[in-house]
């Protein structure tokens, strides 16, 4: 068994952004204390605001709780589409709603498609029970006036035909963007919002950096998904909020522009979308 990575330095600190999507519990911030912690980190680098994202109903009690611990912290909750069938457990999508109505809650997510694990995990949703969860997230988005943040792992055209069939909220972010150019155009030529995270960086990601070149400052986004998709050279040691800024600078080199240019425009896409003050 390998030994375990020790977690990427400091950045060299890149003021004003914000960790479109994190998961906070995942990276083991559970308690007030620990919370506080990990955004200080971040906040010590440039990244003062955070998302933190659920996959389930107890991840969604977390996000939202988690917001009361600390006012740079905002939640996105629903439930990821291979935990789709929890949707039919009594209580689940009622509960749900009621979180997703917090004014703390910034947008309904992750959900979407996943294909990827069909096959290979006995306790993935099937096909059918992720296209109903999709659907009952995107009516909930509606109903609240919030934005949809997808997952898209192999179902690029499931995912764009769903948003069709059932109608697309006013605005939609497609978290850790993972397409080529022509899906890249296709989602921003629909008015989507496209959020990159430490994949964007990989050595084999030439297909994603091109689609990163292409896409509008007020369509764009940058995350860490921590503490997963860590950036490189780092790629598989424990990622983190503060790890933001490795991402958003190789993003401004991709894109020719300056990392102060990159950080105030994800930002200003990122407090529009979300609805997040200044």
């Amino acid at each position: 068994m390998g030994k375990r990575k020790s977690p990427p330095p400091l950045p060299e600190p890149l003021p004003g952004l914000v960790d479109a999507h994190t998961h906070l519990d995942s990276c083991g911030a559970r308690t007030p204390d620990a919370v506080r912690e990990v955004v200080d980190r971040a906040a010590a680098v440039g990244v003062d605001t955070v998302v933190t994202v659920a996959c389930d109903l107890a991840e969604a009690r977390f996000a939202t709780e988690a917001t009361r611990w600390d006012d740079r912290v905002f939640a996105a909750v629903a439930l990821h589409p291979t935990s789709a069938h929890e949707l039919q457990t009594d209580g689940v999508a009622e509960e749900l709603a009621a979180l997703a109505a917090d004014p703390r809650c910034v947008a309904i997510g992750e959900t979407g498609l996943d294909w990827y694990w069909l096959g290979k995990r006995d306790d993935v949703a099937t096909p059918e029970q992720q296209h109903e969860s999709f659907g009952w997230h995107i009516d909930l988005a509606k109903q609240l006036g919030k934005p949809l943040m997808i997952h898209n792992r192999d179902a690029d055209e499931d995912v764009l035909a769903d948003l069709e069939r059932f109608g697309a909220p006013e605005a939609v972010i497609f978290h850790c963007f993972s397409g080529n150019a022509d899906m890249a155009r296709r989602c921003v030529d629909r008015g989507f919002v496209l959020s990159f995270s430490g994949t964007v960086t990989f050595g084999n990601a030439v297909e994603l950096q091109e689609a990163a070149k292409l896409v509008p400052d007020d369509q764009l986004l940058v995350e860490t998904d921590a503490p997963f998709l860590t950036p490189h050279p780092y790629r598989g040691a424990p990622n983190e909020s503060y790890c933001v800024p490795y991402t958003a600078r190789y993003l401004a080199d991709l894109r020719g522009v300056t990392a102060e240019h990159l950080a105030s425009a994800t930002t200003a896409t990122a407090r529009r979308v979300f609805g997040i003050p200044a």
